[in-house]
């Protein structure tokens, strides 16, 4: 089993930044990609920024310029520096990662953590 847990959601003021954890545990062969997601209330989840194996990223254009996606040393660990905050930038992100397991070494499986709450004010 695999489980993603993330960390470092909390308030921020507008212009405010945070810094955003995940991490990766459990029976993982290998990583392809990592990323970030957000779902506000009413809203649907939406893509916020990936990170590959390669160290490629993929960002939304809104949040291109002030939020940064990387990777720790264990590549087990993904992390989402959000700087400039706006008041939309308020939802619940959560950690993905499509990763191969010992259990499926030739299928890849789409992982999400619980998520964590962001919220900016004004």
């Amino acid at each position: 089993q695999v489980q993603l847990v993330e960390s470092g959601g909390g308030l921020a003021q507008a212009g405010g930044s945070l810094r955003l954890s995940c991490t990766a545990s459990g029976s993982i062969l290998s990583i392809l990609v990592m990323g970030w997601y957000r779902q506000a209330p009413g809203k649907q989840r939406e893509l916020v920024a990936t990170i590959d194996s390669g160290g490629n990223t993929n960002y939304a254009d809104s949040v291109k310029g002030r939020f940064t996606i990387s990777r720790g040393n264990t590549k087990n660990t993904v992390y989402l520096q959000m700087n400039s905050l706006e008041p939309e930038d308020t939802s619940v992100y959560y950690c993905n990662a499509r990763l191969f397991t010992i259990e499926t070494p030739f299928r890849s499986l789409g992982v999400w953590g619980r998520g964590t709450l962001v919220t900016v004010s004004s």
